[in-house]
C-alpha cells in the first residue's frame, strides 16, 4: 500500500501541469477517457497552426525588408536592427514565460500571448514614415508575445506523448518552423505587390491569429497532464481523487527559479547542445533577414535586374527564398527525425552527431553560396537551399535532446533558457552585426553597386564559421549525452 501511494505522488509529482493543478479543482482524467489520442493530436493541430503564425509574424519584415529601408530611409545597420530589438524582447521574455509555464495554467498563458502579439502587428501595419522608431518598439512587443508561444507550447506536446513518439510529434511541430518562416515571407512580397501597399503584409496575421485563439479556446484542454507517468500510477492506484483531497505535491515541485537554473548549468549535454543552438540561430538569423536583399544586389552586379528606383520594390527573390524555406526546411526536419529514429537504435549518441554533421556540412555550403554570387546565381540558389535543409535536420533534434537530458517538471524553464542563451548569442545580434559590418566596408570604399554587393558577401562569409562552431559544440554533446540521459531517467 505504500509502495502504491509513493508511485502515485511520485507520478503526480513529476507529471502534473504545474499551473493547472494550482488554479484548479478539476477531476484528474481517467485512464478510461474517450479516445484521448485523438483529443491529442487536435491539440497537436492547434498548436501547429499557432506555430504557423508564429513564424509568418517574424519573417515578414525580411520578406519586404527593400520597401521597409526605402520608406523609412535606413542604413543596413538600421534596417538589421528590426530583427535584433525583435529578438532581444523575444528572449528577455522567455526566462519570465519559461518560469509562468512551470507553475500556473499554460492554456491561459498561450492564449494571451497570442492575442497580445496579433493585436501589435495589426496595429504596426498604421504607423507612418516619420514614426520610425514606434515601428520598431512595435517589432519588440511582437517578439515578448511570440517567446510565450515558443516557450510553452514545446511542453505541451511533451507532457501528451511519450518519448519515441514525441520525437515525431515534436518534428510536425517543428515543420511550422520553416514552413512559417518562407511563408512570411511570400505573404509578405505577395501582398506588397498585390496592393503596391508594404502596410498591407501585416494585416492578413491578426485574422489568422484570432481563429487560433478561438481554437485554442475551444479545443485545447484546460488541464493537461503527463499521461505516461499519472495514468500508470493512477491504474495502480484504482483511484482518483479530487484535487482539494490530493497532497500539496504542487508546493513541493515548487522550486526557485535560481535552484532550477543552477542545475541546469551543471547538464553538460544541456549546456553544448545549447551552445550548438546558438550557432544555428546566429545563421539562420543572419540568413533570414538579409539573404533576399544579397540576392537581389548579387542580380543588380550581374544585369539581371536593375536597381530598385520606383516606389514598390521588387520581391521576387523573397518568393524564391520562401519557396525553398518551406521545401528545405520541411525536408530537413523529417530526413532530421526519421535518421535519429534509425540511428538511435545502433549509437546513443546519434543525435548530438546528427547534428555536428549537418552543421558542417551546411557552413560549407554556404560558403560557397557566398563565393558563386557574382557569377552564377542558380548556384547560389542551390548551394543556399543545401545550406537551409542541413540546417533544418537539427530542430526538432535538439529539441528532443533537451527533452530526455532535463526532468520533466524544470523543462519550460530548461526551453526558456536555451532560447535566452541561443538569441543572446545568435540571431539577436546577428542580422545588426551583419548590417554593421556591410555599413563600415560600404564606408572604406567608393560608394557603388559592387561595394554594395561585396560588402553584403564579406559579412555574411561570418556565418560559415560561426556554423563550424557549432559543430564542435554538438560534438561536444556526444561525450555527456549517455550520462545525463541516465540522470534524467533517475
Amino acid at each position: 500500500e505504500h509502495e502504491e501511494t509513493d508511485l502515485l505522488l511520485q507520478a503526480l509529482l513529476e507529471g502534473q501541469n504545474y499551473g493547472a493543478a494550482a488554479a484548479e479543482g478539476t477531476r484528474c482524467p481517467s485512464v478510461s477517457r474517450n479516445n484521448p489520442a485523438k483529443r491529442d493530436y487536435l491539440v497537436v493541430a492547434v498548436l501547429c497552426f499557432g506555430n504557423l503564425i508564429n513564424f509568418i509574424d517574424w519573417f515578414i519584415v525580411p520578406g519586404i525588408l527593400l520597401d521597409i529601408q526605402k520608406y523609412f530611409g535606413l542604413s543596413d545597420g538600421k534596417a538589421g536592427l528590426l530583427q535584433t530589438v525583435f529578438t532581444l524582447c523575444y528572449m528577455l521574455a522567455a526566462p519570465i514565460f519559461g518560469y509562468l509555464g512551470d507553475r500556473y495554467n499554460r492554456k491561459i498563458i498561450l492564449g494571451a500571448g497570442l492575442f497580445f502579439w496579433s493585436g501589435v502587428t495589426l496595429g504596426s501595419s498604421f504607423i507612418t514614415e516619420s514614426h520610425y522608431r514606434i515601428f520598431v518598439l512595435s517589432r519588440g512587443l511582437v517578439g515578448i508575445g511570440s517567446a510565450s508561444y515558443s516557450t510553452i507550447a514545446p511542453t505541451i506536446i511533451a507532457d501528451l506523448f511519450e518519448e519515441g513518439r514525441r520525437t515525431t510529434v515534436l518534428s510536425i511541430f517543428y515543420i511550422f518552423i520553416p514552413v512559417g518562416s518562407g511563408c512570411g515571407y511570400m505573404l509578405a512580397a505577395g501582398m506588397a505587390k498585390s496592393t503596391g501597399d508594404w502596410h498591407w503584409a501585416f494585416r492578413v496575421t491578426p485574422c489568422m491569429g484570432g481563429l487560433a485563439l478561438l481554437l485554442l479556446i475551444l479545443l485545447v484542454p484546460h488541464r493537461i497532464q503527463r499521461r505516461t507517468a499519472v495514468h500508470r500510477a493512477l491504474s495502480i492506484s484504482g483511484t482518483i481523487m479530487e484535487a482539494d483531497e490530493k497532497p500539496d505535491v504542487h508546493r513541493t515541485a515548487k522550486t526557485t527559479w535560481c535552484q532550477d537554473v543552477g542545475s541546469l548549468v551543471k547538464n553538460c549535454s544541456f549546456v553544448c547542445s545549447s551552445l550548438g543552438l546558438t550557432a544555428m540561430a546566429f545563421v539562420t538569423g543572419a540568413l533570414g533577414m538579409w539573404m533576399p536583399l544579397f540576392l537581389y544586389r548579387a542580380q543588380v552586379v550581374q544585369g539581371i535586374v536593375p536597381p530598385c528606383l520606383q516606389e514598390s520594390c521588387n520581391s521576387s527573390n523573397s518568393l524564391i527564398f520562401g519557396g525553398i524555406t518551406i521545401g528545405t526546411g520541411i525536408l530537413g526536419i523529417i530526413a532530421g527525425a526519421e535518421a535519429a529514429r534509425r540511428l538511435r537504435k545502433r549509437n546513443n549518441k546519434a543525435d548530438p552527431l546528427i547534428c555536428a554533421t549537418s552543421m558542417f556540412i551546411s557552413a560549407l555550403c554556404l560558403y560557397i553560396a557566398l563565393m558563386v554570387a557574382q557569377t552564377n546565381i542558380l548556384s547560389t540558389f542551390i548551394f543556399i537551399a543545401f545550406g537551409e535543409l542541413f540546417l533544418s535536420v537539427n530542430w526538432a533534434v535538439v529539441t528532443d535532446i533537451l527533452l530526455y537530458v532535463v526532468t520533466p517538471r524544470r523543462q519550460s524553464t530548461a526551453i526558456a533558457l536555451q532560447i535566452l542563451v541561443s538569441h543572446l548569442l545568435g540571431d539577436a545580434g546577428s542580422p545588426y552585426l551583419i548590417g554593421v559590418i556591410s555599413n563600415a566596408i560600404q564606408a572604406r570604399n567608393i560608394p557603388s553597386l559592387q561595394w554594395s554587393f561585396r560588402s553584403m558577401q564579406y559579412s555574411f562569409v561570418t556565418c560559415a564559421f560561426v556554423g563550424v562552431f557549432g559543430g564542435g559544440f554538438f560534438l561536444l554533446t556526444s561525450f555527456y549525452i549517455e550520462e545525463d540521459r541516465k540522470e534524467a531517467q533517475r
